[in-house]
Formats: structure tokens, C-alpha cells, sequence
């Protein structure tokens, strides 16, 4: 049969079986099967094998054999070492084709000889790399036991074989990767249970099938656990992490009758969707089961944890026709417990309702706010360590609201926070900034360096550094006008983009600072290895200096470690004499609080402190 004919023949029968239904619809193992099969028929060899390459391409390792037209079942995976055939390897990482028709003398496969080719009898070898891209990830091996010049029909053949295996292989991590996915979108990765994607997909199917058979009503609990911000602080949050495990555990071994569905619902918060009484107060003698199970004491790194949790408890109809109004009700119900004290269960009612109302009413102003920049800052100034020179300003968000007066953050960032808008207002802060900026050295008196708080949020964003190089731009300020500041447990993640988020604001010329530093977890690996040039001291460690030795000795220690890693220092919370000599006497960089002044508006601080202030070395100017 002539070159050409052959060539098509070959290619025929790989596209048949490739494109049947039969094939297409089988595993991974069971289509390398019916490949090297229909190989070694083809070609009339007697070895086909599939191998698989170590990411760290020292290492092959046999996922299939075939021997004579037949799978064989392989005790133990063959495994091939590059370190012992250096040469081959090599080849197989350049070459598209090893044809090696004299085997046991070819140079890429001779060390294959004295252990393999020769016992087995094998003469002539043709292997063709399998890629992952541009990467090779494997190999199709053929083994003839008589000497073979392999033809271009053939080599094509096993090229397209190789190809196909490719295909297979990114076909199935593709599906892998996506059953992950959807793992991750319908459950929680550290309890295992459903998340709040699933329990919403389920209240929704429940009010549907209420709605179409008039079936009874349902109830909803919503659960968070008291404390355990003081156990993540205190013991780090592994613990915490434990903590949440063992209370997802305790909550499934439940026995509930007319359980639908336990759900975990992010941080410290569960939520359990059960069939409900006609008047729905039926469910207290649960709620005495679930706060029973959560108050049995925690034995985690030899210490007993002793934990209560706050429970909200809503009921369809009676507080909600859609999934929304249900989870909302569940949640306010949740923290007007909470307000009562640890270990309290509520039902949801009217005043709750107008409560959450006012909250939602709340959120729907912030959003108007921000997206139409009538949110404000004011100013709060940083001094030397004399007290006496204006170094920079922290700015800090206020909001004029129309019918409350002005706010200061604690009334609105929860709002924002649970209505995911942390990044659209630190936007709009940062973008207040910069027009004052822009003022400033417009009337001949240009501010220091503005340092900026970034919540969580936008620091695990990875447009972050694009949002505020734009910012920037629109306003003719350099970054270099900017230090950025991040609470400490916004860097708790150990997430590549938080890494390269803060590693391309420095490098676009901002300074970087951690916030609140002691309040939080954040270890000293990760200090060193994130581009911090400043330190934050918290205020609840100044307060009682120099009295409480307990407060004097982290504050110490904190400044030993500062400078240690090489890192200026700032001391917040600073308001009496006391507090200054005392920190001055321990050689604090930077202080900052109601002592020096209180934080002010853009005007005053144009009025009051910047007459005194040194020119900059440079203008902040684009």
C-alpha cells in the first residue's frame, strides 16, 4: 500500500473511533485503552504505553500499557528517572518525534538497554511527546521487537495519536476543574457543608413549591457564634478555623426532624431551613438543642473553649415571600439577639422589621452617596516624635447625610461592607483625596503625604492597582503623594493577589503601612515578605501607658520589632503628656491623636497646620 494511501487510512481510523459517541462518552482510561489498542493493531507493535511527566519533568510515570492488542493490569506503576537517563529526557523535552529504530544503541534511548530493551528483546522504539500546551506532559511510547525503520504514515500516525491524548487530557481537567467549581460555588471548603449560594437556591425552590402545592411553612435559622473574634485573636485563626469545623460537625449529627438543609454561610455564621409548625413556635425546643450542642465545651490545643451563639429565626409566610426577604429577616432577627447578650435566640417581628428596614433605607443613601461623591474626609495629622511637626495626614471618611447630620465611620462601613460597596467607596475616598490634593497646590500650599485606609476588600482585588493609578491620573497626582494603610487582618490570607496588589502600589511609588497593628494575626514571615514600610501602633495599647506594664511591654515589643525588620513606627490613640514622654523616651517615629488634634476638614487643616509645614522636596505632580 503506497505512503499516501497508508497516510489515510491511518487517519481515517483514528477519526472514527475519536469521533464516535461510544468513545466520547467513555473515561479517561477506557479511551487510552481503546487508543494504544488500535495503535498496536495499525502498526503491528507489539508495546504501546501512555506516560505521564512529572511537573518537574524528572519523572515518567506509565499510566497504561498495552502487550499485544491487550491491557495488562500493572501491579506497580513503572516510573522512569531523568537523573538515570539524562539523554532521553533531554530529547523528549525538544524533540516532536523520538524514532529510535536501533534502540539499544540510539543515544537518547541506550540507557534504556541494559534493564529494559534487551531482557524484553526490544529493538526499535518510537515515543512522541504529549503536551499540555506548549508544555510537555507525557508520552506515547511504541515498542517493536524486531528492528523497525518507522515510515512518515507512521510517525504522522503517532503524532496524532499523541495530539489526541492531548486533547483527552485537557478535556478532562477542564471537567475536573469544573466539578471543583461548582464545589466551590454550592460548598463550603472548610466544613464541607452548603454555602450561602445553596441555601438561597433552596429557599427559592422551597417558596416555588410552596407556591404551586400550598404546602405548610418553613422556617429559617440563622446562627452566629459568639466570640469567636476574641478566639482568632487570642489563639490565632487555626483555631478559629477548628472551631467552625467541629461546630459544622456538631450541627450535622443534629437529629432534626424536617431538616431541608444546614448550611454554612461564611465566617462564623450557619443557617439551618426546616419544616415549621403552623404557628412556627413549635421550633423552640430546637433552638434548646442547637445552643446545647454549640455550649458543650471545644477541645482544641489542650484548652477547653467554652462558646455560645446567637440565633435568628424567621418563618415563610409569615416574614417573607422571596429568598431575599427570608435571608434578610433571618439575619436582622440574628443581631437584635446579639444586642440582648451571648447564647439569645429571636424570632423575627415588626420592630425588627423596622429596624432592618432602616438599615436597608441606610444602604440605599450610601449607594447614592458614593456613587454621586458627597461622601467627605477629613484630615487628622501625623507629627514627628518631637509633637511639634506636622509630618502627614491620615485621611479619614465622613458623611454629610441629608436627614442624619454628619456620620462617622462606625455608622456606615458595616452598611457598606454588607452590601459589598468596600470598593466603590474606597474609590470615592481616594478620589476625594486627590481632588483636595489638587486644591491644595492649586492655592500654593501643598499637603504632605496623605495616608489612605484600604479595606480588605479592595486589597484582594486585583484592579486595585489600575483603579488608582486612573484616580491619579484624572487628578495630576503622583502616587508618590499617597500611603496606603491596611488593617492587620486584611493581610491574614496568604493569597498571591493581596501579594501582587500591594507590590504594584509600591512599586507605582506609594508607601504601604499596617494599620491597627497588634489587634490582629499576621506572622513575621509575612511581614517581611510584603512591601510594609510603616507601622501602626493601635490605640487600645497606648491608652493605658505608662501605667499597665502588660500594655508598656507589647508596645515595647512592637517597637523592637519595627525596628528590627527596619520599618518606621507611628503611634496611634496618643492624648497626654504622659503618653508622649513615654513614647518619645522609647524613640516612637511618628505620633498621632487627639494630643496634636482631632481629625479636621480639608479647610482647616489648610488653615491651621500647613503654614509651619517644610516645603516637600518635591511636587506631588504628574
Amino acid at each position: 500500500m503506497s505512503d499516501s494511501r497508508l497516510f489515510t487510512d491511518f487517519h481515517e481510523r483514528l477519526m472514527k473511533l475519536s469521533h464516535s459517541t461510544e468513545f466520547i462518552n467513555e473515561s479517561r482510561d477506557r479511551k487510552l485503552a481503546a487508543l494504544t489498542t488500535m495503535c498496536a493493531t495499525a502498526l503491528d507493535v507489539e508495546r504501546v504505553s501512555v506516560w505521564h511527566l512529572s511537573h518537574g519533568h524528572d519523572r515518567l510515570t506509565c499510566e497504561h500499557l498495552c502487550i499485544d492488542g491487550d491491557t495488562v493490569v500493572q501491579d506497580k506503576a513503572l516510573e522512569l528517572h531523568a537523573r538515570e537517563h539524562p539523554r532521553y529526557f533531554e530529547a523528549l523535552g525538544r524533540a516532536r518525534l523520538i524514532d529510535a529504530n536501533d534502540a539499544p544503541h540510539d543515544k537518547r534511548t541506550a540507557s534504556f538497554a541494559r534493564d529494559y530493551l534487551i531482557p524484553m528483546g526490544i529493538q526499535s522504539m518510537l515515543d512522541a511527546p504529549v503536551f499540555d500546551g506548549a508544555r510537555p506532559s507525557g508520552v506515547i511510547c511504541l515498542e517493536a521487537l524486531q528492528h523497525r525503520e518507522w515510515t512518515l504514515p507512521e510517525l504522522s500516525f503517532v503524532v496524532a495519536i499523541a495530539d489526541t491524548i492531548s486533547l483527552i487530557n485537557t478535556h478532562t481537567a477542564w471537567l475536573e476543574s469544573k466539578r471543583k467549581l461548582d464545589y466551590l460555588t454550592h460548598y463550603d471548603s472548610l466544613t464541607g457543608l452548603p454555602n450561602l449560594h445553596s441555601l438561597r437556591d433552596r429557599v427559592e425552590y422551597l417558596v416555588s413549591k410552596a407556591n404551586r402545592r400550598r404546602q405548610g411553612p418553613f422556617a429559617l435559622l440563622w446562627l452566629d457564634l459568639d466570640r469567636l473574634k476574641t478566639i482568632n485573636d487570642g489563639l490565632g485563626p487555626q483555631v478559629g478555623d477548628q472551631v467552625i469545623a467541629e461546630t459544622g460537625e456538631r450541627l450535622s449529627n443534629l437529629q432534626i426532624n424536617g431538616k431541608y438543609l444546614l448550611a454554612r454561610i461564611g465566617g462564623d455564621e450557619f443557617a439551618l431551613l426546616l419544616r415549621a409548625s403552623g404557628d412556627g413556635h413549635g421550633l423552640d425546643g430546637l433552638v434548646k438543642q442547637v445552643q446545647q450542642s454549640i455550649q458543650a465545651p471545644f477541645v482544641l490545643q489542650d484548652q477547653h473553649l467554652s462558646l455560645t451563639a446567637s440565633l435568628g429565626i424567621c418563618r415563610y409566610p409569615d416574614h417573607g415571600h422571596d429568598a431575599e426577604t427570608l435571608l434578610r429577616s433571618a439575619e436582622a432577627a440574628m443581631y437584635h439577639a446579639k444586642k440582648r447578650g451571648q447564647g439569645q435566640a429571636c424570632w423575627f417581628d415588626s420592630s425588627i422589621q423596622i429596624t432592618a428596614r432602616s438599615r436597608f433605607a441606610l444602604e440605599r443613601d450610601l449607594r447614592y452617596a458614593i456613587l454621586n461623591d458627597e461622601l467627605t474626609v477629613h484630615y487628622q495629622p501625623i507629627f514627628d516624635g518631637t509633637g511639634k511637626l506636622m509630618v502627614s495626614a491620615e485621611a479619614l471618611v465622613r458623611w454629610q447625610h441629608p436627614e442624619r447630620g454628619m456620620l462617622p465611620p462606625i455608622e456606615f462601613l458595616e452598611v457598606a461592607r454588607g452590601a459589598g460597596l468596600m470598593n466603590e467607596l474606597g474609590d470615592c475616598v481616594l478620589r476625594q483625596v486627590c481632588r483636595d490634593i489638587q486644591v491644595a497646590r492649586e492655592r500654593q500650599q501643598p499637603l504632605p503625604v496623605i495616608s489612605v485606609n484600604l479595606a480588605a476588600e479592595q486589597v484582594l482585588t486585583a484592579e486595585l492597582p489600575e483603579r488608582v493609578a486612573a484616580v491619579c491620573k484624572n487628578f495630576g497626582v503622583s502616587p508618590q503623594a499617597l500611603q496606603f494603610e491596611v488593617t492587620e487582618d486584611a493581610i491574614q490570607g496568604d493569597s498571591q493577589t493581596l501579594r501582587t496588589t500591594l507590590t504594584q502600589l509600591v512599586a507605582a511609588g506609594s508607601e504601604l503601612a499596617i494599620d491597627d497593628f497588634g489587634t490582629g494575626y499576621s506572622s513575621l514571615a509575612r511581614l517581611k515578605s510584603l512591601p510594609f514600610s510603616r507601622i501602626k501602633i493601635d490605640r487600645s495599647f497606648i491608652r493605658d501607658i505608662p501605667t499597665d506594664e502588660d500594655d508598656c511591654a507589647i508596645t515595647l515589643s512592637i517597637i523592637g520589632l519595627a525596628k528590627g525588620l527596619g520599618l518606621s513606627l507611628v503611634a496611634e490613640g496618643v492624648e497626654s503628656l504622659e503618653h508622649e514622654q513615654w513614647l518619645q523616651s522609647h524613640h516612637c517615629d511618628y505620633l498621632q491623636g487627639y494630643r496634636y488634634s482631632r481629625p479636621v476638614c480639608f479647610d482647616d487643616l489648610c488653615n491651621h497646620f500647613l503654614d509651619d509645614l517644610p516645603r516637600p522636596a518635591q511636587d506631588y505632580q504628574i
